[in-house]
């Protein structure tokens, strides 16, 4: 390394994985991957040019959606190689030290609580479930309408109106809260861990469905099929909804070593 490298941290892993088990793999600069060890512990690490990923370029690249969309595909793909080796916590994008005994005293300091991580992630992944609402489905319970009919004035009928659609929108969102709510604890159940993240917009997705709910779990290994039968479940008993499963992902939403 010379004064104009950094080190990329792509994840912490236990000892047990090595040179051997990181051969061929490249990272975000198209750099070899290496392993960096210390308190038993292995971060893989990449050496990579502060010209591009220093913190003042590397905001001004993070701005380019290209850029991001690539480096975090090659991110991901060193932290989808590692977690084929064994129990591994992956690190945000854009996690960097100045050299390797920065990043040793990084795994002496925070041994303790990479160790319960490790741990805890052990035989688990993370799987993603999203649920999407049928606005007129779910409207087929809402109030009808009141009657617009009599005496009222066309002033006081439109207000009416007015009044009724927005108590039918409210009871659609009342009900996909509902479902949200109750799909989440249901799901809690076949899980280590849950968390409910914010719906994602549209335009991110590419869909143009509306999200009522968007989860993520910790699941055993061994019950991820018991879990998927119980998404593929609420998804048949609820009229109105569809809930789509994604992963198995790395743990990152439940690593809880940001910082």
């Amino acid at each position: 390394m010379t004064a104009d490298d950094g080190v990329w941290l792509y994840v912490i892993t236990t000892d047990s994985v090595g040179a051997a088990q990181l051969a061929g793999v490249t990272g975000v600069a198209g750099e070899p991957v290496r392993a960096v060890a210390s308190a038993g512990l292995v971060a893989v690490v990449g050496t990579v040019s502060l010209s591009e990923f220093g913190q003042e370029p590397l905001q001004r690249n993070l701005e380019d959606l290209d850029w991001l969309a690539a480096t975090a595909r090659a991110h991901d793909a060193v932290v989808a190689a590692v977690v084929r080796c064994g129990p591994t916590v992956p690190l945000r994008l854009a996690t960097l030290y100045l050299d390797d005994d920065r990043v040793r005293l990084l795994l002496d300091e925070r041994q303790e609580e990479f160790a319960a991580t490790l741990r805890r992630v052990t035989g688990r992944s993370e799987w993603g479930v999203k649920a999407y609402g049928d606005a007129k489905a779910l409207a087929q319970n809402a109030k009808e309408e009141p009657s617009t009919t009599g005496t009222a004035g066309k002033g006081t009928a439109y207000l009416l109106r007015r009044r009724a659609e927005l108590s039918a929108q409210q009871d659609v969102e009342r009900s996909a809260a509902g479902h949200a709510e109750e799909i989440h604890a249901a799901l809690l159940g076949h899980a280590v861990d849950g968390l409910r993240r914010q719906v994602t917009d549209p335009v991110l997705t590419g869909k143009r469905a509306w999200m009522i709910f968007n989860g993520t779990y910790l699941v055993d290994n061994e019950r991820v099929d018991d879990f998927a039968a119980l998404v593929t479940a609420l998804d048949t008993e609820r009229p109105g909804v569809t809930l789509d499963l994604t992963g198995p992902w790395p743990p990152y939403s439940f690593a809880g070593i940001d910082g």
